[in-house]
């Protein structure tokens, strides 16, 4: 306690704020970078005119709200007035489009990630970059309003992230963490810029419409971990306190994506190291030796927070029907008068799917919430199906939910670790299917044939990953940043890990033939169940 009273009194702190899609979250963090004191905002997006946003007075009443709950923890719990940090940092949902005029006003309406409506500019550019360009990409939504001849274009002068406007908003620079940019515009891994080829291409694209600007002069200056990302202003110390309590002149790091700052958070930021996180939806992150061999489009290519490549496989759906199904037989019991506590309800199904056959005994489901691209369907509906000979009973029932919530992924996993032939040492789980200890873990390594391991700390989420490169900026001990974590933050730590079984892939395998074969199903269910 005298140690983390003597960290914030000094300022030898790192405060981490992260934009998440439904909840704002700050954590200080002391001199062990250990998690000291957190604050929270809840929020939520908003469909308006067919269009995924937030509003920007949103944006900083939800800040001002997360800040101000944190620097209640920090006097709640040390007796102390926060006046002092010793680095910020700042990080949000990747990818979507804020553009600002010469005046620096936001020309249209923030158009999140969740938005589909670029499939038009994101196939185009594929097609001229030769580089897989997913929708909600910003540089797909630029081209998406120049093809649909929207007038604002003309006016743009720079655009940005999220995670990159509340850092320009706050320090006056506009930067980016090479991370969040390469969901913004393809990077040079050799450079760790981005793509100089391809502007090219994109300039020559649009240059029939005469536009008043190149696409160099309109993105943000890319940053690699550790490197100046400017300080606080005063008008910035004002705008994240209000109450006029905390200090100008505190210096920050490159604001980063959510993907970089998971992958801070699990010290998973090294070649051959990778993390998966499992909830509603599912990605995996690759931090690769080299380039694939050509572009697939199930799988992204961003980088580390220090410019290695990564390749991701996004997936909409994992856990929300194997939670549905939960919350069913929690029902079934309290019928019966059974008061079922919700973590051991889990515990105990998630259990049980461990004495199922190794193939889920010929049972088959479908996930689908909502569509997956990966495995080319644009709406879900999920489902249950058996024939009259497979083995219907609960253990392999609960086993199938949990295959499939990761059936999209291995499909788009098998491509790298397949056909690409993609090297991992091991996969860091985390999210709600890991909660139960040892059960999800197992079924993941199942799924891709690699030791899957879990650490205690993979629960601290993005806002600590952000403090953490912030406390890396602080440090400036010129250490790469993949030594700094695991010398100062994770030290030995390699958590629980679980390695695959023989018997559990091979069941695996089987269950994904019948997962692919079964598609038509699935097809038939949203062709003609609205």
């Amino acid at each position: 306690m005298s140690d983390i009273i003597k960290a914030i009194a000094s300022g030898k702190t790192a405060l981490g704020i992260e934009f998440g899609s439904t909840r704002i979250k700050a954590v200080l963090v002391g001199e062990d970078n250990a998690p000291a004191a957190s604050g929270s905002h809840d929020w939520e997006n908003r469909l308006v005119d067919g269009i995924w946003t937030y509003d920007l007075d949103e944006v900083w009443s939800g800040l001002q709200d997360c800040y101000r709950k944190l620097a209640e923890d920090v006097k709640a719990r040390y007796g102390i007035v926060l006046e002092r940090v010793g680095a910020i940092g700042f990080s949000a949902m990747m990818h979507g489009y804020m553009a600002f005029d010469e005046k620096d006003e936001l020309l249209v309406p923030f158009r999140t990630w969740r938005n589909t409506i670029t499939e038009q500019a994101s196939r185009e550019l594929m097609s001229v970059f030769r580089y897989n360009v997913p929708q909600r990409w910003s540089i797909a939504h630029l081209y998406q309003a120049i093809l649909n001849g929207e007038e604002h274009v003309a006016d743009v002068r720079f655009f940005t992230t999220l995670a990159g406007y509340v850092h320009w908003k706050l320090t006056g620079r506009k930067v980016l963490g090479v991370g969040d940019a390469s969901g913004m515009f393809p990077i040079d891994t050799v450079s760790k810029n981005y793509n100089n080829r391809m502007i090219g291409q994109f300039n020559e694209l649009v240059a029939h419409k005469g536009y008043p600007w190149k696409l160099e002069e309109l993105l943000p200056q890319v940053l690699l971990a550790g490197e100046d990302a400017g300080t606080l202003t005063e008008e910035g110390a004002g705008l994240l306190d209000p109450s006029g309590h905390l200090r100008a002149g505190i210096p920050l790091c490159a604001p980063e994506g959510d993907a970089g700052t998971g992958m801070a958070a699990t010290n998973s930021v090294a070649v051959r190291t990778g993390n998966v996180s499992a909830g509603t939806s599912v990605f995996a992150m690759a931090v690769l030796e080299k380039e694939l061999s050509k572009v697939y489009e199930e799988i992204d290519m961003v980088t580390t927070p220090d410019g290695n490549l990564v390749a991701m496989v996004h997936c909409n759906n994992c856990t929300s029907d194997l939670n549905a199904w939960v919350g069913l037989f929690g029902e079934f019991a309290e019928s019966f008068g059974i008061e079922a506590d919700t973590d051991r309800l889990f515990s105990t199904l998630y259990q049980k799917a461990l004495e199922g056959d190794a193939d889920c005994g010929g049972l088959l489901a479908y996930n689908y919430f909502s569509g997956e691209h990966i495995t080319g369907f644009e709406a879900g509906r999920p489902l249950f199906v058996r024939t009259p000979k497979s083995r219907f009973n609960l253990a392999n029932f609960m086993r199938v939910h949990l295959f499939t919530s990761l059936g999209a992924l291995k499909t788009g996993m098998d491509i790298l670790l397949k056909s690409e032939g993609v090297k991992l040492d091991t996969m860091l789980g985390h999210g709600g299917l890991f909660k139960t200890k040892g059960v999800g873990q197992q079924i993941m390594a199942a799924a891709i044939d690699t030791p899957v391991s879990v650490m205690e700390t993979a629960g601290e989420g993005g806002a600590w990953g952000i403090a953490l490169l912030a406390a890396y900026r602080r440090e400036q001990t010129g250490e790469a940043l993949a030594d700094w974590l695991s010398a100062n933050v994770f030290g030995g730590d390699i958590g629980t890990k679980i390695k695959p079984a023989p018997a559990d892939v091979e069941g695996y395998e089987t269950f994904m033939r019948r997962y692919a074969a079964g598609f038509p199903i699935e097809r038939a269910a949203i062709d003609h169940l609205e």
